[in-house]
């Protein structure tokens, strides 16, 4: 039986990740078999310093991209909000999973108390948002994996903090939501909810796992967040919906402390046109 070698970083929500991609693989391509090789990133690593600080997005793909080339691994896969902007031409993503939740949450201590005195934020993004919503909100950095994250607030170190709603489902901890913040209020990171499989040469075929739809909104979200810088440190918020045989997309973008919001609707048929003139709506 011919076999497909899935590199994943070795935390729990990873491995979550890399298991829904190789079931969609066991589905298609029952003749295969699949393992998971898992490793651990500079992201994962350096949890001293915020990311931006370190090479922003991108950390947690570098390593992998290793044993892509080496042969050490076939695919792998990854949160697409975590991937580089710009794609690797010789390790190109193939696919993109049905898109899970899209949104950001509020989540609180195990007593329930609302204090905002010191809010976990892993981003400028969230961060600006999140003020609009709670002027009085104290935002403070926080980094590691989701389970470290909620450690850290249930040990007292953090009032709240805010996470993807994802990788809480993924988790199966969804009871610890507070409060789902819609696009109107924090417009989610590019791509958040999707997962991304990357592969080396010869590996192009898993194409026909892709869920169409999400490809469609992550083209118009990724065309976006290039065309105005990208990164990390770079607070904008770009998610892509599709409404019947339109696309809709919202945008947010934060410059020298002034936020700008646009939503449209546009042509399902050309996301990347449409990301590039969200762009331009939030430059002005």
């Amino acid at each position: 039986m011919k076999l497909i070698r899935v590199a994943s970083r070795e935390s729990k929500l990873a491995v979550i990740q890399s298991k829904i991609i190789i079931n969609l693989i066991n589905k298609h391509f029952p003749e295969y078999k699949t393992e998971i090789v898992t490793m651990k990133t500079t992201g994962d690593i350096r949890q001293d310093v915020s990311l931006d600080k370190i090479g922003g997005r991108g950390l947690f793909v570098k390593e992998l991209d290793k044993a892509l080339l080496s042969g050490e691994a076939d695919i792998s896969v990854h949160s697409l909000k975590d991937m580089p902007l710009e794609e690797n031409e010789n390790l190109p993503v193939v696919a993109y999973s049905k898109r899970e939740s899209p949104f950001d949450v509020l989540v609180l201590p195990e007593s329930g108390k609302f204090d905002l005195s010191a809010v976990g934020c892993s981003s400028n993004r969230r961060a600006y948002q999140f003020k609009e919503l709670y002027p009085k909100a104290n935002i403070l950095p926080i980094r590691g994996n989701v389970p470290t994250r909620i450690e850290k607030l249930d040990g007292g170190e953090y009032t709240a903090i805010i996470l993807a709603k994802a990788g809480l489902e993924r988790l199966g901890i969804t009871d610890r939501i507070s409060r789902v913040f819609a696009a109107e209020e924090i417009v989610p990171a590019a791509g958040q909810g999707i997962i991304a499989v990357q592969c080396r040469k010869g590996f192009e075929f898993l194409n026909k796992i892709t869920d169409k739809e999400a490809e469609i909104c992550a083209k118009a979200e990724l065309a976006a967040v290039r065309a105005l810088g990208g990164g990390c440190s770079v607070p904008a918020g770009i998610y892509a919906v599709v409404e019947g045989k339109k696309l809709h997309i919202y945008g947010y973008y934060n410059k020298n402390g002034v936020s700008v919001r646009k939503d449209f609707f546009g042509d399902i048929l050309c996301p990347v046109e449409l990301g590039k003139k969200m762009a331009e709506e939030l430059k002005l």
